[in-house]
């Protein structure tokens, strides 16, 4: 899949609208939006309802895009331009895939389906760092939730370390409709949480598999735990209760590549 370049520019002076991973001004966003460039969110001044404001309102609301009302100091406070005319759009680093692709890419492969699920993962490093180890141990794909989480920005490009180009992500409305989706396709839904009845370790992780993983500080969601097959520990020996995400999701992936391989 080709990269596309993160910014587009604008029809009202010779300077490109961005940083990084942001998009700023009327103009750029809704060309942007046009060209069926992947955004993450869009931030709109409180109060802004006219001219292009509306159109760009419509098509991010058609397109199902996040849609954040913040104050003018914010935008102001993340403009590098100082011209965002009251919306700056959060563009994605690399294009997302839908899960069917996911699960075409093992079947191409001819392996069983290995995917890691994230909850409401925001910390772009610890998105990153499971990008890189979903690389090494070559997990088909990886699921984030589209409100509540860190998307694809530059920096978890960074810390990802390139694997950004080579994992598939995708990022879903409802988690738990996807992993409905996901039963009937075959695979097994194990959550990682310290409540889970058996360690990482004793748990039956071959076959199809997808590893959910919860949030830096809340865990796994109820809803989310619920749609678990079943939930796994991993056993901490020293004072500190609980691993970062990127870590507990490293952990988990190389027991599956170890079951696969003793089996």
């Amino acid at each position: 899949m080709e990269r596309k370049k993160p910014f587009v520019k604008s029809e009202t002076n010779n300077e490109y609208a961005f940083n990084e991973d942001r998009l700023e001004g009327r103009n750029p966003v809704l060309e942007a939006l046009k060209a069926g460039r992947e955004i993450d969110k869009i931030l709109v001044q409180k109060g802004e309802r006219e001219g292009s404001i509306l159109k760009i309102l419509a098509m991010a609301k058609e397109k199902k895009i996040v849609v954040q009302e913040v104050e003018k100091a914010k935008l102001d406070s993340l403009s590098s331009t100082r011209a965002h005319q009251g919306v700056i759009a959060f563009v994605a680093a690399h294009e997302y895939v839908e899960v069917e692709d996911m699960l075409s890419n093992a079947k191409d492969r001819r392996e069983d389906p290995f995917i890691i699920i994230l909850d409401e993962v925001t910390d772009p490093h610890n998105l990153g760092s499971v990008l890189r180890t979903a690389n090494a141990v070559g997990v088909h794909g990886v699921i984030i939730p589209k409100r509540r989480s860190v998307g694809l920005t530059a920096a978890v490009a960074k810390a990802s370390a390139g694997a950004v180009e080579y994992v598939p992500v995708a990022r879903v409305s409802n988690l738990a409709q996807t992993i409905d989706k996901l039963k009937k396709e075959g695979l097994w839904i194990a959550g990682a949480d310290a409540q889970g009845k058996q360690a990482f370790y004793e748990a039956d992780l071959k076959g199809p598999v997808a590893i959910v993983i919860g949030s830096e500080g809340e865990g796994i969601g109820r809803l989310v735990k619920e749609k678990c097959d079943f939930l796994v520990n991993i056993p901490m020996k020293g004072q500190i209760s609980s691993l970062n995400a990127s870590v507990a999701a490293a952990v988990l992936m190389y027991e599956v590549v170890r079951q696969r391989e003793q089996s």
